[in-house]
This record gives structure tokens, C-alpha cells and sequence, in this order.
């Protein structure tokens, strides 16, 4: 299927575009092109990526927790240090109030989606050659940003702490305030005023995983196009500039998410006030 891009770009883009599924119906993968029913398939590849970059973000960071040194650090000690002086400043900056969890959460959002992103700029050919040549593997996708499934997970899981700290300072009555009572603060506007705060309230976690997803699946788009219309001593002209520039977008986009969510909870903390 690879080596294919060359007499029939359609099917080199579409097979690229492929997930490794499971029906879980049948625990069986699923063939590209079958008409199994998306209720009943997960897109193992996205977990599976998911997980083992998760588990590399974890484990990197506890063993520098272990040897941390007072003294003149390494290269790595020093790069972490960065990064979580970088996360604490945009918490203490942006989040109003005291939460043991906020930063923690925020460095996990922004390392992992991080992570996530980074894995668009793997040769687009590397993992399915080796995928479909060694263990005939039918498709596979190693980015799981560029998978709707993952990034509306990873901000229904936001969506929930809204809701929780929303309920927890302000109580059901609070929370049915802000819903009915703005931005119109009186009776008769209420079912209008409901509608209003309900549809903004589900916007987040919508906006927060769609924006996520739209931009690593532009990007891993254009990588594939380049890789499947042009001849191969043409790409590297296209590729390495759309690469650097692709390295802009990956972190800004984990930024951008990190950021929301610290405002998203931030504003679900604050206290309510009659």
C-alpha cells in the first residue's frame, strides 16, 4: 500500500486517513473501507499512542523527580525546571483563587497534548511501512490530536471539573442562578436566559476539542498531500519548511489548551455572588 502513492495518489491519501479499529462486537479489526457501525469500534491506534506517550511523560518526569539535584542541574533537570516554572506562572497569572489541583492538571495538559502534537512530524510513512510490512497491520495513525475522539475526550474531562468546582462553590442554587438569571437578571427572561447560558456552557468543551483536533489534522493533511502528489525528490522542499513551522503550531496549540483550561476552571471557582 505504500509503495503505491506513486500510480494512485487517491489511495495513498485515503488509506493514510485510516485508523486501526477494533469492532468491539466481534473483537476483530476492522478492514478499511468496511461498513462496521462507529458505535461499536475504537480506534486502538489513537488509544494505544495515547497511553504509551502518556506513560513516557510520566515516567521521564518521576525519574528526574528522583534524582533532582540541588547543585548545578543537567540538561534535562534544567529544560523540566523550565517547563514547570513556565506552567506555574500562567496558573498564579490566570487562576483566582487556591487549587492544589490546577497545576498539576495544567502541566499534565500541556506536556501530553504536547507529546500528542510532536508525533505529526514523525516521517508520515515510518509507522504504516512498518505497521503493514511487520505485523500486517491493515492502517494505522500515530497522531491522537488529529483524532476527534481523543481531543473531545481529553475536554469532556475538563467539562466535567467545570461542572464539578462550578456546583462546589456556588451550590445547585448558585449554578441554577447563573443559568436562569443572566444576562438578564429578572423572571420573565429566564427560559431565554437558560437557553443563552446552556449553549455557552456546552461550547466550551465543543470549542475546546474541535480546535485541537481541526488544526493537527490540517497539519497532518498537508503532510500527507505533500508525501502522495509529489515525486519523493520534491518533497523535502515542501516538508522541512512546513515542519519548522509545524513545530509553532504543536506548541501553541498545547498552550492554547492548557491556557483554556485554567480559565475555564478559574471562572467556575470563583464564588457566587447574589
Amino acid at each position: 500500500m505504500i509503495l503505491e502513492k506513486i500510480s494512485d495518489p487517491q489511495k495513498y491519501i485515503s488509506h493514510h486517513l485510516n485508523h486501526l479499529q477494533i469492532d468491539l462486537r466481534h473483537f476483530k479489526i476492522v478492514q478499511p473501507g468496511s461498513l462496521s457501525s462507529c458505535y461499536w469500534t475504537l480506534n486502538i491506534d489513537s488509544i494505544v499512542f495515547s497511553l504509551i506517550l502518556g506513560g513516557f511523560f510520566l515516567s521521564v518526569f518521576y525519574i528526574v523527580g528522583k534524582t533532582i539535584t540541588t547543585g548545578v542541574p543537567n540538561k534535562l533537570q534544567t529544560a523540566i525546571e523550565l517547563i514547570f516554572n513556565f506552567v506555574d506562572l500562567n496558573v498564579k497569572n490566570m487562576y483566582q483563587g487556591k487549587n492544589s489541583l490546577i497545576a498539576p492538571l495544567s502541566l499534565t495538559v500541556f506536556i501530553w497534548v504536547f507529546l500528542m502534537n510532536l508525533m505529526d512530524l514523525v516521517p508520515i510513512d515510518f509507522f504504516p511501512f512498518i505497521s503493514e510490512k511487520v505485523f500486517k497491520l491493515p492502517a494505522i495513525r500515530i497522531v491522537p490530536s488529529a483524532d476527534i475522539n481523543i481531543t473531545l475526550s481529553m475536554s469532556l474531562s475538563v467539562f466535567v471539573l467545570i461542572l464539578f468546582y462550578t456546583i462546589k462553590m456556588k451550590g445547585y442554587v448558585g449554578f441554577l442562578k447563573e443559568l436562569t438569571l443572566q444576562p438578564f437578571n429578572h423572571p420573565v427572561f429566564s427560559i431565554f436566559n437558560f437557553i443563552l447560558e446552556f449553549v455557552s456552557l456546552l461550547s466550551k468543551p465543543i470549542s475546546l476539542g474541535l480546535r485541537l483536533f481541526g488544526n493537527m489534522y490540517a497539519g497532518e493533511m498537508i503532510f500527507i498531500l505533500i508525501a502522495g502528489l509529489l515525486p519523493w525528490w520534491s518533497q523535502f522542499f515542501l516538508n522541512v519548511p512546513w515542519a519548522i513551522f509545524h513545530i509553532l503550531i504543536i506548541s501553541l496549540q498545547a498552550f492554547i489548551f492548557m491556557v483554556l483550561t485554567i480559565v475555564y476552571l478559574s471562572m467556575a471557582s470563583q464564588s457566587h455572588k447574589d
